[in-house]
C-alpha cells in the first residue's frame, strides 16, 4: 500500500508558542498598505514617517501623499538631515517584486532608526484604490478585486 504524504503537512507545523513568536517578530518588521492608509487617514500624527525609497523618476510617476522621498542609495548621506531618529520610519518601494524598501530599511536600522517595511509597496497602494500623487496632481484608481474589497471600507483582516 502506498501512503500519500500531504504536501502541506510534510513538515509539521510549529508549536503554537513558536508560531506566535515567529508571527509577532514578522509584525515588528512589516506593516501593510491598509494599515498605513488607516494611520495616515486617522486625522492626527500617524506616529511614523513614510519614506518612498525609489528614484526621482519613479517618485514623479506616482507616490503616496505625505511620503518623504529618500532614494535607497541616498539613505546613508541624507537620513540624518531628513529624519528624526526618535520617530519610527516606514519604507516602501515599487512592490512585492522589489527589495529596495528592505535595503533602505536595513540602512536606516544601521543608522539607529526604528523601521518597518510596507508590504506591497506602491503597487498595492494603487491596486487597493488609494489616492496617489504624480507630477500632474492627485489620482485614484478603482480597487483591484483581487487585492481589496470593492464595496467595503476595509478587508476585515
Amino acid at each position: 500500500m502506498t501512503t500519500t504524504v500531504n504536501p502541506v503537512l510534510r513538515v509539521a507545523p510549529a508549536a503554537p508558542a513558536e508560531a506566535a513568536a515567529h508571527f509577532r517578530a514578522g509584525l515588528a518588521f512589516h506593516t501593510d498598505v491598509s494599515d498605513v492608509a488607516a494611520a495616515l487617514d486617522s486625522g492626527g500624527d500617524p506616529g511614523f514617517v513614510l519614506v518612498d525609497t525609489r528614484s526621482t523618476e519613479a517618485w514623479d510617476q506616482g507616490h503616496i501623499p505625505g511620503a518623504l522621498h529618500l532614494p535607497t542609495g541616498l539613505v546613508p548621506e541624507r537620513a540624518g538631515q531628513l529624519l528624526d531618529p526618535t520617530v519610527p520610519v516606514v519604507t516602501y518601494c515599487w512592490g512585492p517584486g522589489c527589495n529596495g524598501a528592505a535595503r533602505a530599511a536595513l540602512a536606516l536600522a544601521e543608522l539607529g532608526h526604528q523601521v518597518k517595511e510596507m508590504l506591497g509597496g506602491f503597487e498595492y497602494w494603487v491596486r487597493e484604490g488609494l489616492e496617489f500623487e504624480t507630477w500632474q496632481g492627485r489620482e485614484r484608481r478603482a480597487p483591484d478585486p483581487l487585492t481589496a474589497p470593492v464595496n467595503a471600507g476595509d478587508c476585515g483582516c
